[in-house]
C-alpha cells in the first residue's frame, strides 16, 4: 500500500522521519509575508524572489527506547534589503542549514533546548513547514544590511563644520540704539 503523501503547509513530522523522505520546492517571497516585508518590495528583483526549501527527515535508532525524531533544513533566498549607506536596495542571500530536534511536549523542549547545541522544538501533528522556514530566515537577516564594498549610489556626504566653505565676514548689524544716538547728535 502506498502512503499518503506529505503536505509541507501540514507537515506530520514523524512520518517525514520514519520514511526518511526528503521534501523539497520554492515559494515565492512574497508568500513568506513576515520576510516580504523586510525586503524592498519597489525592486524589481522583489517579484522574482523565490524561497528554495528542501527537509529531510531521519529516525535516530536510541538502545531500550523509541528512536530520535530529526529533520534537516535547509533553506534559501536572494532578496533585496535596503542598504543603510545609500539608502538603496542591496541583494543579500541568506542561508539556512540547521538540524531540528523533536521531542514528545514543550516542556520537554525547552529543558533540552537550554543544554544541546540543535534547536529542540516540540513535534506536533501538523508542522507549518513555510512558517518553519520563514521564522529561520527571519533569524538570517542581517542586524545592518550593506552593500560589501562602494555602494553604487552614495549619498552626498554632509558638509561638516571643518568642510565648510567660509563666507566672507559680514559687518555685523548695527545696535538699534546707535542710530537713535547719532539721530539725537545731529538735532542738537
Amino acid at each position: 500500500m502506498k502512503s499518503k503523501p506529505l503536505d509541507p503547509r501540514r507537515l506530520d513530522v514523524a512520518a517525514l522521519a520514519q520514511r526518511g523522505e526528503q521534501l523539497a520546492g520554492e515559494w515565492p517571497l512574497a508568500s513568506l509575508e513576515r520576510l516580504a516585508e523586510a525586503a524592498v518590495r519597489e525592486s524589481p528583483a522583489f517579484d522574482g524572489a523565490q524561497v528554495r526549501w528542501r527537509l529531510t527527515g531521519e529516525a535516530r535508532p536510541v538502545k531500550g527506547g523509541a528512536a530520535e525524531i530529526w529533520m534537516y533544513l535547509h533553506a534559501q533566498v536572494e532578496l533585496p534589503l535596503c542598504c543603510q549607506r545609500c539608502l538603496g536596495p542591496v541583494q543579500t542571500v541568506l542561508e539556512v542549514e540547521r538540524p531540528l530536534r523533536f521531542v514528545a511536549d514543550e516542556s520537554r523542549a525547552a529543558a533540552l533546548d537550554a543544554e544541546l547545541e540543535e534547536d529542540v522544538l516540540e513535534l506536533v501533528r501538523d508542522l507549518d513547514a513555510l512558517e518553519l522556514v520563514e521564522d529561520e530566515l527571519l533569524l538570517e537577516l542581517p542586524l545592518v544590511p550593506a552593500h560589501e564594498d562602494d555602494c553604487p549610489d552614495p549619498l552626498p556626504r554632509p558638509v561638516d563644520d571643518l568642510d565648510e566653505v567660509s563666507e566672507p565676514a559680514q559687518e555685523p548689524a548695527e545696535h538699534p540704539f546707535a542710530a537713535l544716538a547719532r539721530l539725537k547728535k545731529s538735532t542738537s
